[in-house]
């Protein structure tokens, strides 16, 4: 055994892979990164990314995750000394069971050539260049009312440019919630507030509890929020939706729902369910610097709109931004997930649990921008710290490991890729009603 002098009285011992997976309750959660096992059963609720995203992992394999998010990896492992409480014994092996060892010894290669040959570090002017082309257009829109007035075709332009701007600031707050542009954290958090909170009107806390959850498990029901939708609204994946009919429960018509996705989707999702709970969240968690940036892009928007359009002129031309933005968000968010594998966490390896969950859209530049380069969803997922501008040069690599070992790795057209999250909610729908009669 080897003695721990920063845990008080506590001693390493060693453990097995199945000593680890037995805990995974709430009353008991270890994880295990890099051969140490790590007791987060009470630091999962101090945990900076939320007490969900790390509680994914109890009982299994965190090692790629933990790479995958963390910048500054020494610094975080400081501060996990006193959570150590053994290692795995000798006789171990490095990988789960049940998980392919050469692919995950592979992806990790792969992940120290893709750090070797620098596509981890970021072009600062690149996202500068970004930010200015937002502050461009909306600069342009309120330039828009002011020279040609209030009439409808100028109201309408304004509306369009405006929605632009909540979008490409949705793909660049995402750039920073990510870490992708800065390398200290530090900064990083402060500019995501910034965009987040003052160009969007969005708390950073609430993306950050979100988002992060989605990213270590995709598309695992239970565990990812953005599939939370399941089964109050649709059902989701060909075995969830069996299930659901096998249990005879019917929240909608499920078989309608590749129908009714264009009502309670694209257009409804952002200013009809979105707008007020970002305001119950950042109350509920008393998240006060998170509402202090919001409220300042409400202060902004009235001080530059009201005297132009008037009160009821303004908010409805925020409503009317939140729909153009609402469309555009889930579109781009759903094609590359919502197509894909869903089901319960199976605990697959890294890259396998990605790759089922995710495809790509092709590149082009207008692709590139109109997603804020999320056409390229599996090398984001794979590296979600690697900054936008350097996923062409990465995709290669990853389409050559996957050819290795005979996973999908799927890029389809940008059309194509929006018709297949009707198809699949129209597949999954027939078969929930399928056995909801006769199973």
């Amino acid at each position: 055994m080897a003695d721990n002098s920063s845990c008080p009285g506590g001693e390493l011992k060693y453990y097995t892979w199945e000593d680890v997976q037995k805990r995974c309750t709430r009353d008991e959660r270890w994880l295990v990164i890099k051969r140490k096992v790590y007791d987060i059963t009470r630091f999962c609720y101090r945990h900076p990314g939320g007490p969900r995203v790390i509680s994914h992992y109890a009982g299994q394999d965190a090692t790629d995750a933990f790479t995958a998010f963390h910048i500054d990896k020494e610094l975080v492992q400081k501060h996990m000394k006193c959570l150590l409480i053994g290692e795995l014994a000798p006789g171990q092996p490095c990988v789960e069971p049940k998980k392919n060892a050469a692919l995950v010894e592979d992806f990790r290669a792969l992940r120290s050539t893709v750090e070797q040959m620098g596509l981890l570090k970021p072009n600062k002017l690149f996202f500068f260049g970004v930010l200015l082309h937002i502050l461009f257009i909306d600069v342009l829109a309120w330039l828009n009312l002011y020279y040609f007035g209030a009439s409808l075709i100028p109201y309408l332009i304004t509306v369009l440019l405006l929605g632009t701007v909540q979008a490409q600031a949705g793909w660049l707050q995402h750039d920073f919630g990510h870490l992708s542009v800065f390398g200290k954290s530090k900064w990083n958090h402060l500019v995501h507030k910034f965009v987040i909170g003052h160009l969007k009107g969005a708390p950073a806390s609430w993306w950050n509890h979100l988002h992060f959850q989605h990213h270590a498990k995709p598309n695992c029901f239970r565990k990812d929020p953005d599939i939370n939708m399941h089964p109050l609204l649709f059902a989701l994946g060909k075995k969830l939706s069996v299930e659901l009919g096998i249990k005879k429960k019917k929240y909608m018509p499920y078989n309608h729902q590749h129908k009714y996705f264009f009502l309670i989707g694209p257009p409804a999702l952002i200013p009809l369910y979105f707008q007020w709970y970002i305001f119950y969240f950042v109350v509920q968690r008393k998240q006060w610097a998170d509402l202090a940036w919001m409220i300042s892009f409400y202060v902004r928007l009235f001080l530059t709109y009201v005297p132009m359009v008037g009160i009821g002129g303004t908010i409805t031309l925020f409503f009317l931004v939140r729909f153009v933005e609402s469309n555009w968000f889930v579109w781009v968010t759903q094609m590359n997930h919502i197509p894909m594998h869903i089901d319960y966490d199976d605990n697959k390896d890294w890259l396998s649990t990605q790759l089922q969950a995710t495809c790509n859209v092709d590149q082009s530049l207008f692709n590139d921008w109109f997603s804020g380069h999320l056409n390229f969803q599996i090398e984001h997922h794979l590296f979600p710290t690697m900054p936008r501008h350097n996923y062409p040069k990465t995709a290669p690599l990853v389409r050559s490991l996957c050819k290795k070992y005979g996973i999908d790795y799927q890029s389809k057209p940008l059309f194509t890729a929006f018709a297949d999250i009707v198809h699949s909610l129209q597949e999954s729908g027939e078969l929930w009603l399928d056995a909801y009669l006769h199973k």
